[in-house]
């Protein structure tokens, strides 16, 4: 099982090897990997690019070959070391070489068995719902690999001996890919070719051979010795956990091991390795820590606007993609102490004519302004339901009261949310200050008739004594309303006029 040589990787044309596979991407070619599972998607994605920059850097090559052959040689070039191509099969007898994801065996280890790659595969939930886990026995190779890239290179801390990935924040973070990508039909679908293409061309500017070493599963791993993170290539391809890959007599399963250490020494670096899709807080000098948190409008206008952080390279546009249609993505795991939140992805359109301005002054003051004005619009929900609760009275709203208007206003934030983007590009996109306002007022008028909508929706759900009712829902409709006035006062125009 020779990923250099047979075609075990399955995409929506064929079988390729992974030679095969880097050419027919490069011809574009490749569409979708059937067999990955969603969650697997930004690991397989960032190795791909990572390899094949850095064997196209090993390489002295600034282009990216369209024939196997030349990709062959190039991924041979950075396994110079193993003629006998060990570190690129996926099971080797000899467990003092290295195979494909697996470092050398240092010997005098207690092995465990895993009998599935799902088994294998990073910690999706602690309580095993939402993927469901040991259930892939019927596996084949190409789930081993996916599995073995997905745990070695975004995995977090998980108790004893089970240490995290250097290129993110502490052992409870999360790998962070933040990128633009090219999309296919002027929808939303990502075109999976054209987007690795573009990463790799981007990281091979500038670049000049390697840095240091590379593909880290290639090194040996006596216990409790850590790698310099100042000895590795900004784009090393790392694994965190000991792992190996044997045949038995139902086919592959997996034996895994713990041990005493990290295998960097990257705990000061606060996840800062100079990963492309991570972006970086200034003032504090690390990466982003999801938690348990999605990608909503708050953070990512944080990422983007605040000022606080540096983005990811991969977010900038070049000159030559000044006319393709293209999405932000960000995607990561929401993790806590040995779990995960689930997989969070979100994929934002971005239209050419916005990209130029996306990340300029007016983007930021246009998305301050949006923000503020949610703001306005869940303070006044929340004002007009805890009025009910509090049975009409003003000055008995308090912390139990406000706790029952959180499912209604959490519904108007997942609307605002969806909004967000959209509005902020149609700003950015219009050619005059009345366009920016006609645009800003579509968007106040949709957060209005949500607030509404989920104000009615949440009435009687709010308990209040019976004989208060009448007045309690008088008057907190009324303090809803008139919070709806004043935000419509403020911007100069009224609620229901035509602009």
């Amino acid at each position: 099982m020779n990923l250099l040589t047979e075609p075990l990787i399955q995409t929506d044309k064929q079988m390729l090897s992974l030679p095969g596979l880097l050419a027919a991407m490069a011809r574009g070619e490749v569409a979708s990997f059937p067999a990955l599972r969603p969650h697997q998607r930004p690991a397989w994605h960032m190795f791909l690019v990572q390899l094949a920059t850095l064997a196209l850097s090993n390489a002295g090559v600034t282009d990216l070959p369209d024939n196997e052959d030349s990709w062959s040689a190039a991924l041979r070039g950075l396994t110079a070391d193993f003629p006998d191509d060990a570190p690129w099969h996926l099971v080797v007898e000899d467990r003092r070489k290295p195979a494909f994801f697996q470092p050398p065996d240092p010997g005098g280890l207690k092995w465990q068995e895993v009998t599935t790659p799902d088994a294998l595969d990073m910690l999706i939930t602690s309580r095993n719902h939402d993927l469901k886990r040991k259930i892939a026995y019927d596996a084949a190779p190409q789930d081993w690999i996916f599995a073995l890239i997905s745990l070695q290179t975004m995995e977090g801390f998980g108790g004893a001996g089970n240490y995290g990935v250097a290129r993110m924040n502490g052992g409870s973070s999360s790998r962070i890919m933040i990128a633009l990508a090219p999309i296919t039909g002027g929808g939303s679908v990502i075109d999976t070719s054209a987007w690795w293409r573009r990463e790799v061309k981007h990281l091979l500017s500038g670049r000049s051979g390697l840095s240091g070493q590379a593909l880290l599963w290639c090194r040996p791993w006596p216990e409790g010795q850590l790698l310099d993170l100042i000895g590795l290539d900004p784009l090393f391809i790392e694994v965190c956990r000991r792992v190996r890959l044997v045949n038995g007599d139902t086919g592959l399963h997996a034996q895994r091991t713990t041990s005493k250490a990290a295998r960097i020494a990257a705990k000061e670096a606060n996840g800062m390795t100079q990963d492309p899709w991570a972006p970086v807080h200034l003032a504090e000098a690390k990466t982003l820590t999801l938690g348990e948190r999605d990608w909503t409008y708050g953070l990512l206008s944080e990422l983007l606007y605040s000022g606080k952080w540096q983005e990811p390279r991969l977010v900038n546009e070049t000159v030559k993609e000044k006319n393709e249609s293209m999405v932000l993505v960000a995607e990561a795991f929401a993790r806590g102490n040995s779990k995960t939140d689930g997989f969070k992805s979100r994929v934002i359109p971005v239209p050419k004519a916005v990209r130029k301005e996306m990340f300029g002054t007016r983007a930021i003051d246009l998305s301050d302004e949006q923000i503020k004005t949610i703001d306005q619009f869940d303070k006044a929900l929340r004002d007009g339901l805890a009025l009910i609760a509090a049975q009409g009275d003003r000055e008995k709203r308090g912390k139990a009261e406000y706790a029952r208007t959180a499912p209604a206003r959490a519904a108007l934030h997942r609307l605002a949310d969806s909004l967000f983007f959209p509005a902020l590009w149609d700003k950015l996109a219009a050619g005059s200050e009345d366009g920016r306002k006609e645009a800003h007022m579509r968007f106040v008028r949709r957060l209005a008739q949500a607030a509404r909508e989920e104000f009615n929706r949440a009435v009687s759900g709010i308990p209040c004594a019976q004989i208060m009712r009448p007045r309690a829902e008088v008057r907190g409709r009324a303090e809803l309303n008139a919070r709806l006035t004043k935000i419509f006062k403020d911007i100069g125009v009224k609620e229901f006029e035509n602009v």
